[in-house]
């Protein structure tokens, strides 16, 4: 006679294969809507593909409940690695049927039919279900928590609650222990001074390591969604002490978080009034006729385009440009695609073109969404049902201090960029009233790309190569945005590739066929390349900036930086 177990077993996994085979895949298309208004094209299943998944269904569902009736499922997935889970016979069942539905959900998605950025926000919508679907983001079926509540007599769910309680009130989901840091306690710490600043940015100026540096100062534009220490999150991960210690006479924009002061401030504003003055006023700090510069994601965005407007006005101000994870030819922008289209763009600029801020919280939680299970739902379930604290990690520290944006410079950057992809068309763009031609640029570039970068595809980072007439070099380094770009050599991790034939083929996949692998960070073929661009070795400032006209404002990282989203 089968056990009770057994038979809740089989009335479980016949519940969920008739609502499979009575599913509505009309379902598929709505989920795939974007903006309110939207008009996609109707996409189709073919039905041997759909005969086909419902035919491997139904002999995998068979394979495992055979498998259920002699032992407890195997299942190999981190979020139900744990023995509370395995020892369970309805818990283990629970986590293979999930994973089974969730497979057959992501192939139905593969299988559509259509053009392909709505295929592509089909993918996403279910991707986004069946991360949140999963068993382990609920107390009544998550084994493991339940478990750990009856060992600590319920004060992991208490410790949940007021975890939940806690995050209500800070405005988003703790990804770290955020009590432990403080912003130029131990973190950004690389020891410096403002030395200008206006209604956009802070010029941070960096103290010399070594008893010389290169003639041509070094001005570094981080990108204005996040805050700058990114790149000087701990002394020995921090680009730029780095980059200071390379003989660099460094420089660092800060950029201020807008408030409702700054809800009307624009792309060109930005450019002007933040890029180009504050390549000006490293210039004028350092009497150099010319300085390097570099720009990380979104900052070299704005770098690039500050210089195309330098260049339509004859100004040559930068001698050479790094440009780290950054877009310049907007066509493959990867999983963002699938937010972005006429109606989606015209609503933000309907909601925000002439004014308002775009809610820091509201980057940071769809950037977040993008890596659901590693971003959202593992703190889910960690700090809420069973009551953890996520360990202390500056990376995650910095990822929760989020940004705001003014609305006209976002709705901006939305329409040219992402959607219309101006940047590229020589005078498509009109900027501080210059139609802009990035081919004026002819100076030396070292692009890098992560490869396994979710933001900006490889394929992206890569694009920029094709547009830049001077001489150019290309690195990808492995891993993703953030973790690929910091990668100090003294970690010794991960790897980057390199090819030295000076052959930039359209497809960045045969430019990876012809690279060579070099274990290691990728931070010293750059250094070797920067400091060739850097001119003689000057003896190093004792001071910073320049007379009483640029008197320090205050130590770094400076107050813009600490001021909360």
């Amino acid at each position: 006679m089968p056990s009770a177990m057994d038979m809740g077993l089989a009335e479980g996994w016949k519940k969920a294969f008739e609502q499979f085979q009575n599913m509505d895949l009309g379902a598929f298309s709505t989920m795939a809507q974007g903006a309110p208004g939207a008009e996609l094209p109707q996409l189709t299943f073919p039905p041997e593909k759909l005969l086909e998944l419902q035919q491997n269904y139904v002999r995998e569902a068979s394979e495992l409940w055979n498998q259920t009736l002699q032992a407890n499922p195997l299942v190999k997935d981190r979020r139900f690695k744990s023995k509370a889970w395995s020892d369970n016979p309805m818990a283990a069942f629970t986590a293979a049927a999930y994973l089974l539905n969730a497979r057959t959900m992501m192939a139905m998605a593969e299988a559509a039919e259509g053009d392909e950025k709505s295929r592509q926000r089909v993918r996403f919508a279910v991707e986004q279900w069946v991360a949140a679907a999963s068993p382990s983001n609920f107390l009544a079926l998550n084994a493991d928590a339940q478990q750990k509540a009856i060992e600590t007599q319920g004060e992991s769910l208490a410790k949940g609650l007021a975890n939940i309680l806690h995050d209500m009130r800070q405005g988003h989901v703790s990804m770290t222990d955020e009590s432990l840091f403080e912003v130029g306690k131990n973190v950004a710490t690389t020891e410096g001074a403002v030395v200008f600043e206006n209604e956009y940015f802070q010029l941070i100026e960096y103290k010399p390591l070594t008893a010389k540096v290169y003639e041509k100062p070094f001005l570094m534009v981080p990108p204005c969604i996040n805050k700058f220490y990114i790149l000087d999150l701990q002394p020995e991960n921090s680009l730029i002490r780095y980059a200071v210690s390379q003989g660099h006479r460094t420089f660092v924009i800060s950029w201020r978080n807008p408030d409702a002061s700054m809800e009307k401030k624009t792309w060109d504003d930005y450019i002007e009034h933040a890029a180009i003055e504050a390549i000006h006023r490293v210039q004028d700090i350092t009497g150099a006729k010319q300085i390097n510069a570099l720009g990380f994601c979104i900052g070299g965005t704005i770098l690039t385009t500050a210089l195309a407007v330098l260049a339509a006005r004859g100004e040559k101000p930068v001698a050479s440009l790094t440009l780290l994870t950054t877009l310049i030819d907007f066509t493959d922008t990867g999983i963002l695609d699938v937010f972005i289209d006429e109606n989606m763009v015209r609503f933000r600029e309907m909601q925000m073109g002439a004014g308002g801020l775009l809610k820091g919280q509201d980057l940071a939680s769809t950037f977040s969404f993008l890596r659901p299970n590693d971003l959202v739902w593992n703190y889910v379930v960690g700090n809420y049902l069973k009551g953890e604290t996520p360990p202390p990690f500056d990376l995650l520290y910095w990822n929760s201090d989020s940004t705001n944006l003014p609305g006209p410079f976002y709705a901006w950057y939305l329409r040219n960029t992402y959607l219309e992809n101006k940047l590229v068309q020589p005078g498509a763009a009109e900027v501080c009233g210059e139609k802009i031609d990035l081919r004026k640029i002819d100076i030396p570039i070292y692009v890098y790309g992560s490869r396994e970068d979710h933001i900006v595809p490889i394929g992206g980072a890569y694009a920029s190569t094709q547009v830049f007439p001077g001489k150019k070099r290309f690195v990808m380094g492995a891993s993703g945005h953030i973790a690929g770009v910091i990668n100090p050599p003294a970690a010794k991790k991960r790897s980057h590739w390199v090819r030295d034939d000076g052959q930039f083929p359209a497809d960045v996949n045969e430019w990876i066929a012809g690279a060579t692998e070099t274990p290691g960070s990728w931070w010293p073929d750059w250094s070797a390349w920067l400091g060739a661009q850097g001119g003689k070795q000057v003896a190093a400032p004792k001071r910073y900036g320049r007379g009483t006209a640029y008197e320090p404002i205050e130590p770094a990282p400076g107050s813009y930086v600490k001021a909360k989203a």
